[in-house]
């Protein structure tokens, strides 16, 4: 059986992309993803943009920032640009599933005595309730992509959650024992609350925790990229 730390959130469909406009008159229908990872496309039409074009992930929402002025052809084709572009970058930036492997491997000898042997890590796209899962009767260890680029610390309590659940299933005092080694539990976890309450604000910037104003800003400004 397998466990996880959920999100809190219920899973989004995947394979599709539901683009809208903030301006409710210009929704977009939905469209394939293409093997992007967001299910959502919001653009923002703003009479001070002149010729920049910008795009951020807001969760599971990409936000594309156009100038108002631009035309329904011009703005399909730089949500297509802006899409690309942040794709490339972040497979560009995240590491791999070797490296997540070398990173469990590390915090179990740090933190659990080196007890916790996965057989398996690795990242996977398909888990948007969750923020990761273990089954202990195969070893086997998974992230949601959409820890990546959230803190390095939110990512190694992540982990750390799951490789304690090879030694001690559910979430007893026994299990929560265990976690009370890594001195940033309780901020990681303020963390993903903040983000699991941010997506469920219309607007709102995703990746901000309970106290964490400047690891949200931080975390929007490295995933923005911009067009000309």
């Amino acid at each position: 059986m397998a466990t996880g730390l959920g999100t809190g959130l219920p899973a989004h469909p995947a394979g599709t992309v539901e683009s809208v406009s903030a301006d409710p008159a210009r929704n977009l229908a939905s469209q394939p993803a293409r093997g992007h990872r967001t299910s959502a496309v919001e653009v923002r039409r703003s009479a001070r943009r002149r010729q920049t074009v910008s795009a951020y992930r807001d969760g599971d929402r990409t936000v594309v920032l156009i100038p108002a002025r631009m035309s329904a052809a011009e703005e399909q084709r730089w949500v297509a640009v802006m899409l690309e572009k942040l794709a490339a970058q972040e497979s560009r930036r995240m590491p791999g599933d070797d490296e997540l492997a070398a990173r469990a491997e590390r915090l179990s000898e740090q933190y659990l005595t080196g007890r916790a042997v996965p057989d398996t890590v690795r990242w996977v796209t398909n888990q948007n309730s969750r923020w990761g899962s273990c089954t202990p009767s195969e070893g086997s260890i998974r992230l949601s992509h959409r820890l990546q680029g959230m803190p390095e610390y939110v990512i190694d309590y992540v982990l750390l959650h799951e490789l304690a659940h090879l030694l001690v299933p559910g979430h007893g005092p026994a299990f929560w024992k265990l976690l009370e080694c890594y001195p940033r539990t309780e901020r990681a976890r303020g963390f993903l609350e903040g983000v699991v309450a941010a997506e469920r604000l219309p607007h709102a910037p995703a990746g901000r925790g309970v106290g964490d104003e400047e690891d949200g800003r931080q975390a929007r400004e490295s995933r923005e990229v911009r067009g000309e």
